[in-house]
């Protein structure tokens, strides 16, 4: 499937909109802990075993959306948006969404 986060594909015609699809991951408090417990990972501010659970948390975002504009009959996603916010008492998760319009395009 095609996904993209510009409102159309080049050289594509958009034959039907299916509407708004999303998905959605959460990493719990124990990621967090296992990202201070990886504290020598940090090199020059970074945290590589942080940003390996974000990309996980993002391709399992993606995968929902992917799914949800499949079950439509959707060949296509344009438009995709990727949130992150802190949710949980005093921020103890981190939740990615995606977002995005599910279309037919030919």
């Amino acid at each position: 499937m095609l996904v993209t986060t510009t409102p159309s594909l080049e050289g594509q015609t958009i034959r039907r909109y299916h509407g708004i699809v999303s998905g959605e991951a959460i990493m719990g408090t124990n990621v967090f802990r296992d990202m201070f417990a990886g504290i020598r990972d940090i090199v020059g501010g970074r945290s590589a075993s942080y940003e390996k659970e974000l990309r996980k948390a993002k391709a399992l975002a993606m995968e929902q959306m992917v799914e949800e504009a499949h079950e439509l009959g959707a060949n296509a996603v344009i438009g995709v948006d990727l949130d992150y916010e802190t949710v949980g008492d005093k921020g103890s998760m981190l939740m990615v969404v995606a977002s995005g319009t599910a279309v037919t395009v030919k």
